[in-house]
């Protein structure tokens, strides 16, 4: 899954990392002849890949990023409640992520490309909602749920 380069930190051992607008980092090691990534040990190399897409597999993973806050809360829904737009496609704009919180019952929870998954989600369980992929829930019975959205910090 791509997503943008938005700036580089050095982690401990002092190797580069790619910051991406979905909260994952990826290093960028310049270690000829397996790694060749000479851009790397300039400024300006770095400064000129800032916006370029990288494949981030953890996002493929469904991982959840590190240091996300809470942006937002919905109010919680049941199978009366649940709006329309929950039920069919849709995705979080770039960079924002959600849990799904089920408080009780359960709801069925599809993912699309390029993930592709299914899960049925019970209460006291979460589903975790993948900035710009394609998702809807399924309804069939009793239930209570609500989402929280999540980005980087202010």
């Amino acid at each position: 899954m791509q997503r943008l380069i938005t700036a580089f930190h050095r982690d401990d051992p002092g190797d580069w990392v790619a910051d991406l607008d979905c909260g994952h980092g990826q290093h960028m090691r310049h270690r000829p002849p397996f790694q060749s990534r000479p851009w790397v040990t300039t400024s300006e190399g770095r400064d000129g890949m800032l916006g370029a897409e990288l494949d981030c597999v953890r996002c493929e993973a469904m991982e959840w990023p590190a240091s996300l806050v809470v942006h937002r809360r919905t109010p919680e829904f049941d199978e009366t409640s649940v709006p329309a737009g929950l039920r069919r496609d849709h995705a979080t704009k770039r960079g924002v992520w959600a849990r799904i919180h089920v408080l009780e019952g359960a709801l069925v929870y599809r993912v699309g490309a390029p993930i592709h998954r299914s899960a049925t989600v019970a209460a006291g369980a979460s589903a975790v909602v993948v900035p710009e992929v394609r998702h809807h829930v399924e309804i069939d019975g009793k239930v209570r749920f609500l989402i929280e959205f999540f980005g980087k910090g202010a």
